[in-house]
């Protein structure tokens, strides 16, 4: 696992895209694993300005979501569908065929989740995967205590996640969905490389149980310490309660593969 630690929200943000925008020019055909939330619209925010004035080219990439609600129809606006398509797919040159959100509305959603899995293998597996990560430290839905070696399933949101998203529902409890599908912790660790992405002080102490404590089911995103190439960028607010930010620091500027990213956009503030 490799920490990054940015001067500001925005230089991690900047940097989280072009870590995609890199792996996409150098493999046009990538399939890339995405995730949602408010931490993500600034990065397809970036992604979509590169497209529009570099060129950036979706249109042999393939995508796989994380997660999405059940009982949400795909043009409800607070479906994940509808935020992708918001936020990214409708203003880059993807083909939409090439996009994948797990079927919240499946009559059987254990077929749906096998099927999802499926598509996943013989796509050749996710070559990049963005993420987030929850207050209770938890990767796609994979709420506490969810199996290591999980693969995409229905589960239940914690009460945790349900408070996080509410404020998506009009802050009301009732119209919040209760269930979600979602890559499992197995799932997410077969893709090739991870991206993690976490700002804020309201995230520092999961930040610091998944990146400096123990691998524990109870924080699924600690499970990425066992990933061979894993990063995780921070602004200094999430990094506040990591005891190693000297070290992460001079990694970042020592070592030589990081050197491209140490010009002004990664001073940005």
């Amino acid at each position: 696992m490799e920490i990054v630690i940015q001067q500001s929200a925005k230089a991690a943000t900047r940097l989280v895209a072009e870590l995609i925008a890199g792996e996409l020019r150098t493999n046009p055909r990538l399939v890339l694993g995405l995730a949602t939330g408010g931490t993500m619209e600034a990065v397809y925010a970036m992604l979509v300005d590169m497209h529009k004035k570099e060129g950036l080219d979706f249109s042999k990439c393939r995508t796989f979501n994380l997660d999405e609600y059940v009982g949400l129809p795909p043009d409800d606006p607070r479906s994940y569908r509808h935020y992708m398509n918001h936020h990214l797919f409708d203003r880059v040159n993807i083909d939409k065929r090439n996009t994948h959100v797990p079927d919240g509305m499946a009559a059987d959603l254990d077929a749906a989740c096998r099927e999802y899995e499926e598509a996943i293998a013989k796509a050749g597996g996710i070559d990049l995967q963005l993420l987030g990560i929850g207050r209770d430290g938890h990767i796609g839905f994979n709420e506490p205590l969810s199996a290591l070696r999980s693969r995409t399933r229905a589960t239940a949101l914690s009460q945790a996640t349900i408070e996080q998203n509410v404020r998506y529902f009009d802050n009301d409890r009732s119209r919040m969905p209760k269930r979600a599908l979602t890559m499992g912790v197995g799932t997410i660790l077969d893709s090739k490389r991870c991206v993690m992405l976490a700002l804020g002080k309201e995230k520092a102490g999961v930040i610091a149980g998944a990146v400096e404590g123990p691998v524990t089911a109870m924080i699924s995103a600690s499970a990425l310490q066992m990933h061979p190439q894993c990063t995780v960028v921070l602004d200094g607010a999430a990094a506040a309660g990591l005891k190693e930010t000297e070290y992460y620091r001079w990694i970042f500027q020592n070592e030589p593969k990081w050197a491209k990213y140490h010009g002004p956009a990664a001073l940005d503030s």
